[in-house]
């Protein structure tokens, strides 16, 4: 799954996702009894939100002999339950566990199968407290929201699947699966597997029957029914399809079309052939998270829509694709064992992105990449608290954070270059291999690994996988006598980590490369020199996971981007070198780094140059005007104009208009931006005159702007942006001027701009419901309810009624 790339949570609420952890051990889900095959046969009663279903659960005991079987099933109507078409007794206990006498002691490997009828009701089962999950989603099922079509569809993870069939609802089971939906006959179906058959009824309706012949786990199981195009590519004879909204058919290529691709370099990273039998991915409206790997049937949300003028300067959503195509390995071939070991799903789906990321676009990409991760991991104050493998928790929902995916990716970084790439996609393949359609923890892969490399790494696990934090190094560099020498020591805080380091030594006569190991709180290395000495770069790959501080002299950085290779080694420097502008040499380093390789770094020195310092010449602005009209990369251009716009200068009227008939968004944004520094009232108009879906791609710019000039003809415009500016703000002058413009339009008579107030906090009250985002929305709502009373608006029982209308909805 992804989640913790997009929208986590609504910041005023994120701190009731806290990560104390609780005192209860979270063991693997003792197996009493296994899944064989699970066939479900159901029926919708959409405007009611109800699902009509029958299961088929065949079981084996696991070991023991038994003459019992619980079963999850959360929040249901049990109708029947019959085992060799005999009635059985059952005990339906606290909503949620099924809990079923069987006719028989049956033994190991006998196997017997269990019917159920019943009635799944989501929108009931979070209130009857047996789960915060609806598991089953009905999307504008009484087609009351024009701008919203009909859907349904599931959401597994973690243990939601058994809200609308019985099943044993833990990661450790594996079953396969014959599914048949009745549904509309002008929707089409997704679920898991192969579409083996479909059948016209008389009242209107069809019944697809899937089937998934290879063993998964429960949360994987999905279903969707809806109106959607089916764009339709092909891989190794195996169907890959891209199940997307009318709308973005011409686009679907663009946004998911790299997914054969990536399949086809997965299975040769690897050396394990992609198990399964096709390959697609739906996107659905008001999903609850990112992504999420359904075994085949990937599910996404609506942020994976793009326009061609966004997939121009680039596809935001790739790493979310590379990271769920990964997880059909890991996760869904081997899923982890428990939420504890969540971390050999995502950790690997995380690396995956970087994997993908350093084959398709380059290893300065891919550093970029990893070292924004790491910093997300870092950013967590609770984060180095946490271990990566944690058995001690209040909610599984706990374990989705930058612990079990950034920092995992990262300790796979570091797995890979200790062992090197031979011995650990090696390690990898048996892994895979020795577990395929079971289970794995980290053990399994330490084992896996030191087999094929030779190496113990208890060591390396017993810190990364099973430790908490990472190593907070200072770096204290001193020269010898007479200049023959270097002393480098190393030193740790309290928490002390084992781990090998690279330090390049820059001298006159060149560089050397030397590898030490790191065993201790205060380590002393010391290195000859044989020239004077230039730099010294400690960890100059970024491999290691740790928080480095190395005291430099400013010729020291700028030598160290001049002469380094490692991307972020050059990015450091950089970000030194951007704040000491006011020495000549630094900024000649800037002007520069205009022309990196990396357009990572060309952005970066863009948006930093300070073009109005003393040393500021013709030269650099000319270099900044050519990367504006010239560099291959849009985003380039855009960063380009934007640093011209701070020089505030005329003569660039012209460029910036003919930029805004670019078809690239972000240089449109961009000239925007310019424009509006010279001339406010006319770039307005402009902006005015563009199409809506160009200045949808523009909202934080543009409300921004409107908001600036808070003319009431922007209010609708505002309204449908305001509620995400406001809570994902960290600029706290920009969060006081969202929270006034709040009660501006609350308290207006704009019934199109109460209403998109409206809908944005019911949405994402009820996406954001397990982080509290419910509460909040539900706050704001009664303040919108009370600043309206006190006006003298003609129209404020209407208005009111809305308000209460989207409060009711909250709590359904």
């Amino acid at each position: 799954m992804n989640i913790n790339k997009l929208i986590v949570a609504f910041i005023f609420s994120f701190s009731l996702f806290a990560n104390a952890q609780s005192s209860q051990y979270k063991s693997e889900k003792d197996k009493i009894n296994d899944l064989v095959h699970t066939k479900l046969d159901v029926k919708f009663d959409i405007p009611n939100s109800l699902l009509f279903g029958e299961a088929w659960l065949t079981l084996t005991p696991h070991f023991s002999p038994t003459s019992k079987v619980t079963l999850d099933a959360k929040g249901m109507l049990i109708h029947e339950v019959t085992i060799n078409g005999m009635k059985v007794p059952y005990n339906y206990f606290e909503n949620k566990e099924l809990i079923i006498d069987l006719d028989k002691t049956y033994k190991k490997e006998e196997e017997y199968t269990i019917y159920i009828k019943y009635t799944s009701q989501p929108e009931k089962v979070v209130k009857m407290g047996v789960t915060n999950q609806k598991g089953l989603y009905f999307i504008d099922p009484r087609d009351e929201d024009s701008e919203k079509p009909t859907q349904i569809w599931t959401e597994g993870e973690t243990e939601s699947n058994s809200t609308w069939f019985p099943t044993i609802d833990a990661p450790n089971q594996k079953t396969t699966e014959e599914i048949s939906m009745t549904v509309p006959k002008e929707f089409v179906t997704l679920a898991n597997g192969t579409l083996i058959n479909q059948k016209e009824n008389t009242d209107g309706t069809r019944t697809d029957t899937w089937i998934q012949e290879q063993k998964h786990a429960p949360y994987l199981f999905f279903m969707a029914a809806g109106e959607f195009s089916i764009v339709k590519d092909i891989w190794k004879g195996k169907p890959v399809e891209y199940f997307v909204e009318k709308e973005y058919e011409d686009v679907a290529r663009d946004i998911f079309g790299k997914t054969p691709k990536m399949l086809q370099f997965f299975e040769d990273l690897l050396g394990v052939e992609y198990p399964w039998d096709k390959y697609s991915q739906i996107v659905v409206r008001d999903y609850i998270s990112g992504a999420m790997e359904n075994t085949t049937a990937v599910s996404h949300s609506a942020s994976a829509y793009q326009d061609k003028g966004e997939l121009i300067d680039e596809n935001s959503w790739e790493y979310v694709v590379a990271h769920e195509v990964f997880h059909h390995w890991f996760g869904d071939l081997v899923t982890a064992e428990s939420w504890s070991n969540l971390t050999m799903n995502e950790a690997f789906a995380n690396y995956g992105e970087y994997l993908w990321y350093e084959h398709e676009y380059g290893k300065d990409f891919a550093d970029d990449y990893l070292l924004d991760s790491n910093k997300k991991y870092f950013r967590g104050d609770k984060n180095e608290k946490k271990h990566l493998i944690r058995f001690k928790y209040d909610s599984p929902d706990e374990m989705f954070d930058a612990v079990s995916y950034e920092k995992g990716g990262a300790v796979l970084h570091m797995l890979r270059n200790y062992l090197g790439d031979g011995a650990f996609f090696a390690g990898l393949k048996k892994y895979l291999v020795d577990n395929k359609f079971g289970t794995g923890e980290a053990h399994q892969l330490r084992l896996a690994l030191e087999s094929v490399s030779g190496k113990d790494l208890n060591w390396f696990f017993n810190q990364w996988f099973f430790g908490k934090g990472h190593p907070k190094i200072k770096v204290i560099q001193q020269l010898g006598a007479f200049e023959q020498k270097v002393t480098i020591d190393i030193v740790q805080d309290e928490n002390v980590f084992e781990f090998p380091l690279i330090i390049d030594v820059y001298e006159e006569n060149g560089k050397a490369s030397h590898k030490v190991w790191v065993d201790g709180q205060h380590r002393s290395f010391e290195f000859p020199l044989s020239s004077k000495l230039k730099a010294v770069v400690v960890e100059p790959t970024g491999t290691l996971l740790a928080e480095i501080t190395h005291e430099k002299t400013l010729e020291e950085w700028i030598y160290q981007y001049k002469s380094a290779k490692n991307y972020t080694s050059r990015r450091s420097a950089l970000e030194y070198i951007a704040t000491h502008q006011d020495d000549a040499k630094a900024f000649k380093a800037m002007t520069k780094a205009l022309n990196d390789n990396s357009f990572k770094l060309r952005i970066f020195a863009l948006e930093n140059l300070d073009l109005k310092n003393k040393y500021s010449k013709g030269n650099a602005i000319q270099q900044v005007e050519n990367l504006a009209k010239n560099d291959k990369k849009t985003l380039v251009q855009a960063a380009a104009n934007v640093t011209l716009a701070k020089l505030v200068d005329p003569k660039y009227v012209n460029h910036f208009v003919k930029a805004m008939d670019s078809e690239s968004y972000k240089v449109i944004e961009s000239a925007i931006i310019a424009l509006y520094q010279l001339d406010r009232q006319n770039t307005l108009q402009k902006v005015d005159a563009l199409p809506d879906n160009v200045k949808d791609n523009m909202s934080e710019v543009l409300t921004g702007y409107y908001l600036e000039n808070r003319d009431a003809k922007y209010m609708t415009y505002i309204s449908k942006y305001l509620i995400r500016n406001l809570f994902f703000s960290r600029d706290a002058k920009k969060a006081n001027t969202y929270k006034s413009a709040f009660q501006w339009i609350a308290e207006s008579d704009n019934k199109e701009a109460i209403s998109n107030l409206v809908k944005s906090l019911v949405k994402g009250g009820v996406q954001y419901k397990k982080y509290g985002g419910d509460v909040a929305a539900s706050n704001f709502l009664r303040q919108m309810v009370d600043l309206q009373r006190k006006t003298t608006n003609a129209n404020k029982k209407e208005l009111e009624l809305i308000i209460r209308t989207g409060m009711a909805k909250l709590l359904e």
